[in-house]
């Protein structure tokens, strides 16, 4: 049985034309019956000047230059689109360039689908079931052929499959629904998002003005006390700095000593044991002058050591004065850093209080002023950056690091918000999903509006195809497939993968991903329609028309 060719027409039977078909010649159909109705003379179809007696009709002989007396025959098939071109006697151009205004020999196939077979096809010794089920245009039984009526067990398998199909495409566009309900939301979600990140800014933003007042504020007060306790060198603050920084220099160096003093006693314990176990074993009948010198030196320096007095300061007591400085233990350098900066501005003492603290602010500006232009030493490096400084500065740190974040966090929600996810946001429901299939060596990967890749099976690494970067639309021109994983024809979404790995003396990788309608998101096919250029087939519920419900007029096929 031959393919069903491109050019074969299909046409649903009318219900009214099924009796009158009967009173027409062979081959006819219903949209033709018209012409046919005269019996008593014919006129050709596209060439109404040749009349013809109705008993030419179908006699197996071309009269007509169009062919049209002969609906039911292959007589004319030289005018067929599929035939190759022959002279034509009586035509105008004398070739099959005249056109037949006949698509073809119909077929009613009662119980299944009308359709138009080509001429060509008629008493050809092959049954063409899939176009003339009924088996109407082997009538000759051309080599002993009979082709027995299928129509109604092919019928009842495409009604089947045809219900199978819509039911198909109500439950995909179900499925797009749910996903339009999902992008709508995961949208909400990034606007509230973007809202909340601004309201956080601008709390952050007004904490940041806070926290510069209060550091400067700070900062200013510390350069302030620093510059007084310059003045004369024995300011308080001062004193307590520098005398926190020696004994912590006396701490570690006593620190030192103490494992120094353990090694060297270590030593000398370990010499003792040698001496006292040559005192004990060795030979004093053995004259050797030296050896009886070292024993007796060992017996005086052993009988010294017995009355060697203790040392009053113990181990304990050292452990004690090398703990840290704190509030229970060693000086607690607290009380005295926060102290009164001393008599540098004791002279205001005798004003009233609004007049001496203006007096002094005053005061501190002078001296401020007179540090920064080296008038005054700055003597902050001597005594380091006080715990309200460090504090302040470490506060405006934290808010600006968090304003930082906050904001790549906005632009990245905004980016997102901009991007191009399909009409009403349906492939946003997709974003983060990735499907994928194997061909050949290779897996390839789709991920949704991100990126394409090529994957080696023998473990040679990852390729980038391309980087999502719009989405299109264009023609699909294929034959439906059986099994519906595939394009068919007409407009069809079309995404852009872009600016992907090199290829190697080539152009940069790209795949059109091509989508068409399914229940769930599948990779179909991939092929590379030229070089490092990749075309991916892909069935989604994203690309699922709306289902419309039927008209009270719409009739059924049959």
């Amino acid at each position: 049985m031959r393919k069903t060719p491109a050019l074969a027409l299909f046409g649903a039977i009318a219900q009214g034309s099924l009796a009158a078909a009967e009173s027409v010649p062979r081959g006819v159909g219903p949209e033709f019956v018209k012409y046919y109705k005269d019996k008593s003379a014919f006129t050709c179809i596209s060439t109404p000047s040749v009349t013809l007696s109705f008993s030419q009709v179908n006699d197996n002989s071309c009269d007509c230059p169009d062919g049209s007396d002969e609906p039911g025959t292959a007589a004319c098939a030289q005018l067929d689109s599929l035939s190759p071109e022959q002279p034509l006697p009586g035509s105008v151009t004398g070739t099959t360039n005249t056109t037949n205004p006949l698509p073809g020999f119909w077929c009613a196939n009662a119980g299944h689908i009308g359709a138009y077979v080509p001429f060509m096809y008629v008493n050809d010794g092959v049954c063409d079931y899939e176009l003339c089920c009924d088996g109407s245009d082997e009538f000759a039984h051309v080599g002993g052929v009979r082709c027995e009526d299928r129509c109604d067990a092919i019928g009842k398998e495409h009604r089947r499959l045809e219900q199978q199909r819509r039911e198909s495409r109500e439950r995909s566009a179900k499925k797009k629904q749910t996903m339009l309900k999902e992008a709508r939301q995961l949208r909400l979600r990034v606007e509230a998002n973007i809202a909340s990140l601004k309201k956080e800014v601008a709390g952050l933003e007004s904490k940041k003005v806070e926290l510069q007042k209060k550091y400067e504020e700070v900062e200013r007060s510390e350069r302030n006390r620093v510059a007084k306790g310059g003045e004369k060198g024995g300011k308080l603050s001062t004193l307590v700095e520098l005398s926190k920084k020696r004994v912590s220099e006396l701490r570690n160096a006593l620190d030192v000593v103490m494992d120094q003093r353990d090694d060297l006693l270590d030593r000398v314990e370990q010499l003792e044991e040698i001496l006292t176990k040559l005192k004990e074993e060795y030979n004093p009948n053995f004259n050797d002058e030296g050896v009886k010198a070292a024993v007796k030196s060992w017996e005086d320096y052993a009988a010294s050591r017995a009355d060697e007095k203790k040392a009053d300061l113990t181990d304990a007591d050292i452990l004690v004065l090398l703990r840290e400085d704190g509030e229970t233990s060693g000086i607690n350098w607290a009380e005295f850093e926060n102290g009164d900066d001393g008599d540098a501005d004791a002279g205001f003492n005798w004003l009233p209080a609004p007049a001496r603290d203006f007096a002094r602010g005053k005061l501190d500006s002078l001296r401020i002023w007179a540090m920064d232009r080296g008038i005054v030493a700055d003597t902050r490096g001597d005594v380091g950056e006080s715990r309200a400084v460090k504090a302040a500065r470490e506060a405006l740190d934290t808010v600006n690091n968090d304003i930082a974040s906050k904001q790549a966090a906005l632009e990245e929600q905004q980016r997102d918000l901009a991007k191009d996810y399909g009409k009403d946001d349906i492939f946003r429901a997709l974003k983060g999903k990735c499907i994928s299939t194997e061909a050949g060596e290779y897996d390839y990967e789709l991920c949704w509006i991100e990126r394409t890749t090529q994957k080696s099976k023998k473990g040679h690494g990852n390729t980038n195809m391309g980087n999502f970067v719009r989405i299109d639309t264009e023609m699909a021109d294929e034959e439906e497939r059986a099994d519906g994983k595939g394009l068919g024809r007409g407009l069809r979404m079309v995404l852009r993968y872009e600016n992907g790995q090199g290829c190697w003396n080539g152009p940069q990788r790209r795949t059109d991903v091509w989508l068409a309608c399914a229940e769930t998101e599948e990779l179909w096919r991939v092929t590379e329609s030229e070089k490092c250029v990749y075309k991916m087939e892909v069935g989604t519920p994203a690309a699922c028309e709306d289902i419309q419900e039927p008209s009270a007029s719409a009739k059924d096929e049959l």
